[in-house]
């Protein structure tokens, strides 16, 4: 009886062990404090079920049983799938791997936002002044946190910390602000009916990271697209460009009679009149000192560019780009050419096969002129999908082998010029001053011609790296003008067939508004910033039925299908009977 005794009280100290380890783990996750106390149940816990082990293993042969074998082995690969599961879950937590399967990448950052982030010059934080975590925005600042260690968020309750909402002057529940230093900035305000925007975002987080501001003069006075609001406007492109830290301003060259000191863009967005000879001159002038130049020149008009433009090397077709393809694919007419062939250029390294159009276009022909160097940017598809059609009174639009071009044609072009020495620092100090080089001077030095001047080509672009330098001023030359007016090292100047892409409500579609944005953002030479696609918004997957489609659908799945499954039933029983 003594024996059957002291096996009992072993087995039951033998629980005991177990009991004070939970006991031991208990106190030290609760407490987070791993002192004297919880160490002291974990080794008494760890001690006794030793023993516990030893002795009934010495007692009943407890190792050799098929029983505890059994057991072993379940035990052991239950701590190894628990190993594997806890190893699995640190790399997680570690190393972030995610796939967004959606086809517009929904979920997933948008390149310029990656590029954004990933290059912060200082701390990012985000302050969101609202009681409920919206999963949504959640998410979508966790994305932009992944991409760097400077950038932050945290959900504020504005009347649980009343200092700091009075700080950033928080009016309402929602509102986002960035801060960076000292700079503080809204982004806006989110409700249960508008989500924390990607797009604005990432507009307001590259305004408060870039300290300068570059201003874009767009030219008017000749019937160029209006810049506020109306049928033709490109309202929405200069909101675009605002948005991009942009400063825009209207310009009346017959005014000014020469372009400002502080143009970094001058845009000529759809002139229907052409411009005085001294207003092409002045904008000769500017890109001569180192200016960048956006031209959309629409079919049918007669800018009085053509001597400008031969500088360069580029000649407006007067015949009408022709596309057929985008009318059976996507719906578009003849006379919207759809492009999905982009040049390799920082404007368009990241559109990949993506759609454009551009209604109403006329193709450039490029030829090579010493000094300037061109990349095509937008290609229409080759023959016969596309051709530039010289008819255009005919009412059916028909290849003419005798006046028509065949396709691919170039609906845009960027080009680059080197500053010569003359026009890359401002003059010194010599015994006889000479007066400045005549606007076209700069065509005529060189008078070698090319090897085939006649035959389009498209050369070299240099390194996007090139950053716009200031020249160094003599003692006796004028104050230094503002950075943006500081003459740069090359000049840069983008040519498109079209304007009509960049109008109101095309803006937004497909990436017309990043041709534009990326545009601009490339001849202002600041290449630092970002050039890619914007954040994409979800597509709109529901399927509109006319009434006598939803009709055929209530027949075909209630009646012609089950008397299908009912044929083909009777049919197997018949040839089994």
């Amino acid at each position: 009886m003594k024996i059957v005794a002291k096996k009992k009280l072993w087995k039951y100290l033998f629980w005991l062990g177990p009991f004070l380890i939970t006991v031991g783990l208990t106190v030290g996750l609760v407490s987070e404090q791993w002192g004297l106390i919880p160490l002291v149940f974990l080794i008494a816990g760890i001690v006794i079920s030793g023993l516990g082990i030893i002795w009934q293993s010495y007692q009943s042969n407890w190792w050799n049983r098929r029983s505890t074998q059994a057991g072993t082995n379940a035990l052991v690969a239950t701590l190894a799938v628990l190993a594997i599961l806890g190893l699995i879950n640190f790399l997680g937590t570690r190393y972030h791997l995610r796939a967004d399967l959606t086809e517009a990448q929904l979920f997933t950052l948008a390149p310029q936002s990656r590029e954004l982030v990933s290059v912060l010059p200082q701390p990012v934080k985000v302050w969101v002044f609202d009681i409920n975590q919206n999963p949504q925005d959640r998410e979508l600042l966790e994305n932009y946190q992944r991409q760097s260690s400077k950038f932050k968020y945290e959900y504020i309750d504005p009347q649980a910390r009343p200092g700091l909402a009075e700080k950033f002057g928080v009016k309402d529940y929602g509102e986002v602000y960035l801060e960076s230093g000292d700079k503080r900035q809204l982004v806006q305000t989110v409700n249960e009916n508008e989500r924390l925007s990607e797009i604005r975002l990432t507009s307001r987080l590259q305004q408060l990271t870039n300290s300068t501001t570059a201003k874009v003069y767009l030219l008017q006075g000749h019937g160029e697209r209006q810049l506020s609001a109306g049928k033709g406007a490109i309202s929405q492109a200069v909101q675009g460009l605002g948005d991009k830290n942009f400063t825009t301003s209207p310009l009346n060259l017959g005014e000014t009679s020469k372009v400002p000191q502080d143009a970094t863009v001058v845009i000529v967005a759809g002139p229907k009149r052409g411009l005085f000879e001294g207003e092409v001159k002045a904008l000769q002038e500017y890109l001569n000192r180192g200016g960048n130049l956006l031209l959309m020149i629409d079919p049918n008009t007669d800018p009085k560019l053509n001597s400008l433009l031969q500088e360069w090397g580029v000649r407006l077709d007067n015949r009408l780009a022709v596309d057929i393809s985008g009318e059976s694919v996507v719906g578009l007419g003849p006379a919207a050419p759809l492009v999905t062939e982009y040049g390799k250029h920082p404007i368009t390294k990241d559109f990949g096969n993506g759609n454009s159009f551009y209604p109403v276009s006329r193709p450039l022909e490029i030829t090579s002129v010493p000094g300037v160097q061109a990349t095509p940017l937008l290609r229409t598809k080759p023959y016969p999908s596309s051709w530039a059609e010289s008819d255009l009174q005919s009412e059916k639009l028909e290849f003419n082998a005798d006046k028509d071009l065949k396709g691919p044609l170039t609906l845009g072009v960027a080009l680059t010029r080197k500053q010569t020495p003359k026009s890359t620092s401002t003059p010194q100090a010599s015994p006889t001053p000479s007066p400045l080089p005549s606007p076209t001077t700069q065509s005529k030095t060189n008078p070698t011609p090319s090897p085939s001047p006649k035959t389009p080509q498209a050369l070299p672009l240099p390194s996007p790296t090139t950053q716009s330098k200031a020249s160094p001023a003599s003692p006796a030359s004028t104050p230094s003008p503002t950075p943006s007016s500081q003459t740069a090292a090359e000049s840069r100047l983008v040519v498109l067939g079209n304007s009509n892409f960049a109008t109101d409500g095309l803006f937004q579609q497909q990436l017309n508004g990043d041709v534009f944005l990326n545009s601009v953002t490339w001849l202002s030479q600041q290449d630092q910033q970002p050039l890619s696609i914007r954040p994409k918004e979800p597509k709109n997957r529901r399927i509109t039925l006319t009434t006598t489609q939803a009709n055929l659908l209530i027949l075909s799945s209630l009646l012609l299908l089950p008397l299908i499954g009912f044929a083909i039933a009777v049919i197997i029983w018949w040839k089994r009977r």
